[in-house]
């Protein structure tokens, strides 16, 4: 009897504890969904946007008032460091790690088989976990197939838009790969109509976060709205076309600050503003040395209308500007890396703020884990908190140095300094007074060159890829 009595004690133990580990666990699911703390996170990402574009940073026709208000109301970023082109740019948002660490597979356009593996902690991922409801809509550019690569395979719950850059298609990509644009991992529009992108992404974010409001007042979301402008071949609906002083590149960028404003909007009709972190940037520079496939009329055996092709053809000025900056889109003078940055978080950031300390896309998938109450993955990233320096409790963001990639590493920044060498000719600029890359003072400082070069000679091997950087014996 007693051993039968222990052994009813000890199943019944056994059963309590188990339930006591899942009630635990419940409440912790409720507290990581419920957590007031937990802002919501919005990330605008223009697609070639260049520094200077924008009416707050010395644009001197276009209008930009509402991404513009973003910076009034928080922070507006002076040197902000992305890579120099799309793919590796979004990686590093994603991941908070310079691409050349993870393996992709391949490439990740029309027609290729390569994709950010699920071995890779993407920032909705982690925030998902943390108990975020996610959205995206816009470009992906991180893997195209449905079965694995597709952005409701890497954390977001929802997704419409185009896999890859809107000129994946003929004659600007000899593709037979057709565009279109997916909702999730299914097909919803074939052919894309571009002229309307920007509309039906800004209505299917509104969408999100309205129904995100009446479903749960409580559960935080992040949502990521990549636009597919102002990538080349440009697009805009009839409203704004002709609309900017600006040429139709300014009509497209006029169309996008349109889009954050009605977003904007929305939150505040929402009663969302006060708790929700806005960040408006862009993957890199904009396109400057257009070639002739970018602006040419298609034929008809392309398949191509040539009505809108005459209506909207792009011309070669239809580009945006570097401002001040040298260099342009896949160069890794500061034209291609350096873009227009802007955040905002009402009580939290104080506003009216400029900065040219270095901040960069890595340390943001750091920061918005952090802040988010997720976790970070388990192995080595690149990115940085800087919520500590964005909240002016410290007086300085706490990067330091950061590594300019086109597949190799060609050049860094360490402090005021960057040192540059490709072909075998090395540059030393100062960032603090030349910016602009203007005067090389490799031939005056040796000592700083050779530093600088052995610290990308460092960071290559680390990263696994090669430098254009020289070794000096």
């Amino acid at each position: 009897m007693n051993k039968l009595n222990n052994k009813i004690f000890q199943s019944s133990y056994v059963l309590l504890v188990s339930f006591l580990c899942l009630f635990l666990l419940g409440i912790h699911k409720l507290y990581a969904q419920n957590n007031s703390n937990q802002p919501n996170i919005i990330i605008f990402l223009a697609d070639d946007m260049g520094y200077g574009d924008l009416q707050s940073y010395g644009n001197p026709t276009i209008r930009t008032p509402n991404i513009d208000a973003i910076g009034r109301e928080g922070i507006r970023f002076t040197s902000f460091e992305t890579a120099p082109w799309c793919v590796p740019s979004r990686a590093e948002l994603m991941t908070g790690r310079y691409k050349g660490r993870t393996e992709f597979g391949g490439g990740t356009g029309a027609g290729e088989h390569g994709g950010l593996p699920d071995t890779v902690l993407t920032l909705a991922q982690s925030l998902k976990d943390a108990g975020y409801a996610t959205g995206m809509v816009g470009k992906w550019h991180l893997g195209y197939d449905p079965k694995e690569y597709l952005p409701t395979n890497r954390g977001f719950d929802s997704w419409l838009g185009l896999p890859y850059s809107n000129d994946y298609i003929r004659p600007y990509v000899n593709t037979d790969v057709p565009l279109v644009m997916y909702r999730d991992t299914t097909v919803a529009e074939y052919p894309v109509n571009q002229d309307s992108l920007t509309v039906k992404y800004t209505q299917e974010a509104i969408r999100f976060i309205k129904e995100q409001k009446h479903k749960s007042k409580d559960q935080p979301f992040f949502f990521y709205f990549a636009y597919n402008m102002p990538h080349l071949p440009l697009h805009t609906t009839d409203e704004f076309y002709g609309r900017s002083n600006a040429g139709l590149y300014g009509d497209v960028i006029e169309t996008i600050d349109w889009s954050v404003g009605e977003v904007l909007k929305v939150l505040k009709e929402e009663g969302l503003y006060e708790n929700t972190i806005v960040y408006f940037g862009s993957d890199n520079g904009p396109w400057q040395e257009a070639d002739d496939r970018m602006f040419k009329k298609p034929n008809k055996r392309e398949g191509s209308n040539d009505k809108i092709w005459e209506r909207r053809g792009n011309k070669p000025w239809d580009v945006g500007s570097s401002g001040a900056l040298r260099g342009y889109k896949h160069t890794t003078y500061e034209g291609g890396p350096r873009v227009p940055a802007l955040i905002r978080w009402p009580e939290k950031i104080q506003p009216g703020r400029v900065t040219d300390e270095l901040v960069t896309h890595l340390d943001l998938y750091t920061t918005f884990v952090k802040i988010g109450d997720g976790s970070l993955p388990d192995y080595k990233i690149d990115g940085m908190d800087v919520m500590p320096f964005l909240l002016g409790e410290e007086n300085s963001s706490p990067r330091n140095e950061f590594g300019y990639f086109i597949n190799d590493l060609q050049a860094i920044r360490v402090g005021q300094w960057k040192f540059r060498e490709v072909n075998g000719n090395p540059e030393l600029y100062n960032m603090q007074y030349d910016a602009s890359e203007l005067y090389n003072q490799a031939a005056e400082y040796p000592e700083i060159v050779g530093e600088l070069r052995s610290k990308m000679i460092k960071l290559a091997k680390d990263v696994g890829v090669e430098t254009t950087a020289k070794k000096v014996n």
